[in-house]
């Protein structure tokens, strides 16, 4: 079973394509072409599974047209729509040293605050609006370098400080 610590979201299935079992992906970030992933993680009846892709091309810089293995009409194909996509932190390709983290990347870290001890775990990043937020459970955190004390990758722990009353709006 695959673990939920052990994924991030990065879209979601949003309708079939044609008639050969190909899908509409929308997505947030295209991280499986960057780092040549043979497969995807779909929530299928609240189960994690991986589902082999044949092929896929983009059709804009949010969706892309994919083909899942044993997904060859489109009736086989209409089950997908809606799940939710992750992607493996294991799988992620390395950063260069200069090159800076995506607020994405913390998706899934565990947020503790001096004031408030642990909050809750990063559940969705919201880079709709200029303003980034951190979904965390039922808060809203702005996404701020200055609120950040320290980050720990391995324990995939994010160390804030965030200003009084931030947390009650």
């Amino acid at each position: 079973m695959i673990a939920e610590d052990k994924v991030y979201k990065i879209g979601r299935i949003s309708h079939i394509h044609g008639i050969r079992g190909e899908v509409s992906l929308t997505f947030t970030d295209d991280v499986w072409d960057r780092a040549e992933a043979e497969y995807l993680i779909l929530r299928i009846d609240g189960i994690l599974v991986p589902f082999f892709m044949e092929e896929y091309r983009f059709r804009s810089d949010t969706t892309a047209l994919i083909k899942f293995q044993d997904y060859d009409t489109a009736n086989a194909a209409r089950e997908l729509c809606g799940a939710d996509v992750y992607f493996p932190h294991a799988l992620t390709p390395d950063r260069s040293e200069d090159e800076p983290y995506t607020w994405k990347y913390f998706t899934g870290f565990k947020v503790v605050t001096k004031e408030n001890g642990e909050l809750g775990t990063i559940d969705y990043v919201d880079d709709s609006t200029a303003n980034i937020l951190l979904h965390v459970g039922e808060h809203l955190i702005p996404a701020a370098e200055e609120f950040i004390c320290s980050i720990d990758h391995q324990g995939r722990v994010l160390s804030m400080s965030l200003p009084e009353g931030l947390l009650e709006l």
